[in-house]
C-alpha cells in the first residue's frame, strides 16, 4: 500500500540507520520517530514531510521506504 498525505507513519528503525541520512548528520535518532505515530503531510518524489505531534517538533523528510503505516 503506497503512503500518502494524511497517512499516519512510524519510521522504520533498520531502514533509517546507516542509510544516507543518518550518514549526514546525528544517528542519534529520537526514539519518537520509532514510538509515536507522524502524520505524512507533504510528498515529493521518494521524500514524505512527518510531522510527528507528540512532541515540540520541527517536521522531517524521510525516504518513503523509511517508513511503514502506523497501526
Amino acid at each position: 500500500m503506497a503512503i500518502k498525505k494524511g497517512d499516519l507513519v512510524h519510521a522504520v528503525r533498520e531502514k533509517l540507520e546507516n542509510s544516507l541520512e543518518a550518514k549526514a548528520s546525528d544517528t542519534r535518532f529520537p526514539s519518537y520517530m520509532f514510538e509515536t505515530k507522524g502524520e505524512v503531510v507533504d510528498l515529493r518524489n521518494d521524500y514524505a514531510l512527518v510531522k510527528f505531534g507528540q512532541v515540540p517538533t520541527p517536521n522531517i523528510w524521510l525516504r518513503l521506504d523509511q517508513l511503514e503505516s502506523a497501526k
